[in-house]
């Protein structure tokens, strides 16, 4: 899938999940701003929207567990955050080849 048609299926959730409703400029045309993309429109509109792509939320959730890791004390504790940061960390893995892959077939 191109970035693109990416950036528009995330809109479109996030349309109809309503978290895209009373936006400032709300009906009114875009003004991108000297050479803007369509795309990085897209990306703007989403992040002021709060919509993050997946990969962005796991490394969010990846730096979380770390920084739990380091405060934890109990050695049972730190091995549950530690078994957990290991799954967060393998799905982080696979979000970033699949957009390497995608970039790389698309480009």
């Amino acid at each position: 899938m191109r970035w693109d048609k990416l950036a528009e299926q995330q809109i479109r959730k996030a349309e109809a999940e309503g978290q895209l409703d009373d936006l400032s400029g709300a009906g009114k045309p875009l003004k991108p701003e000297m050479g803007e993309s369509a795309d990085a429109a897209g990306f703007r509109i989403m992040a002021e929207a709060g919509v993050l792509p997946r990969e962005i939320q796991l490394r969010k959730e990846r730096d979380a567990l770390m920084a739990q890791i380091r405060a934890a004390d109990d050695d049972a504790i730190r091995k549950a955050l530690q078994r957990t940061l290991a799954d967060v960390q393998l799905r982080l893995d696979i979000e970033q080849e699949a957009r390497r892959k995608y970039m790389r077939a698309d480009g």
